[in-house]
């Protein structure tokens, strides 16, 4: 080879070896924690009530866990939807839905230690007679009903006032000074 080839050659070799050295390996993580969703069983449910027609729907669980140790990142959440009809032939001021837990015994399962525990879902409407509201459900289930199926039934509290209704207005006489 002549000389200009070799100068060549080892010029493509050293630029070779250049960039092979340059790159940086570079490691893909996978994600710390994965978001899951459960199914309920039944996944719609219908409670019905002297003076209103509660249904719920597409019950499922979501919860965050971290994907090395399958523990709960979060607490779990309770998700759907819910339809309230009133059957009265009174007017309903409904306040809110608040749910328990129990599992299969009918015991009730509580919220650990630094879970958050919102079982109620605020529903703030007045329904006339034969009307129907109807809205999303999110509120959280404890972790300990997810962890082992040990949940057994859900009750539902629908918190109304029932009519006739009375309001009244105070005025206060204040101003700031």
């Amino acid at each position: 080879m002549d000389l200009t080839k070799k100068a060549f050659v080892l010029l493509a070799l050293g630029l070779a070896i250049g960039f092979l050295g340059c790159t940086k390996e570079q490691k893909v993580e996978a994600p710390k924690q994965e978001q899951i969703t459960k199914n309920l069983v039944p996944v719609k449910a219908q409670v019905t009530g002297p003076a209103f027609l509660v249904e719920l729907g597409d019950l499922k669980i979501v919860a965050t866990i971290d994907t090395a140790s399958k523990e709960f990142v979060e607490t779990p959440s309770l998700k759907g939807s819910i339809r309230i009809t009133n059957k009265s032939k009174d007017n309903l001021d409904i306040q809110a839905v608040t749910f328990d837990y129990f599992d299969a015994a009918g015991n009730p399962i509580r919220f650990g230690s630094g879970e958050k525990a919102v079982s109620v879902e605020p529903f703030w409407k007045v329904l006339k007679p034969g009307e129907t509201a109807e809205g999303g459900l999110d509120v959280t289930i404890p972790r300990s009903a997810v962890k082992g199926k040990a949940l057994g039934k859900i009750e539902a509290n629908l918190v109304y006032v029932a009519s006739p209704l009375n309001r009244e207005t105070l005025n206060l006489p204040e101003k700031i000074e």
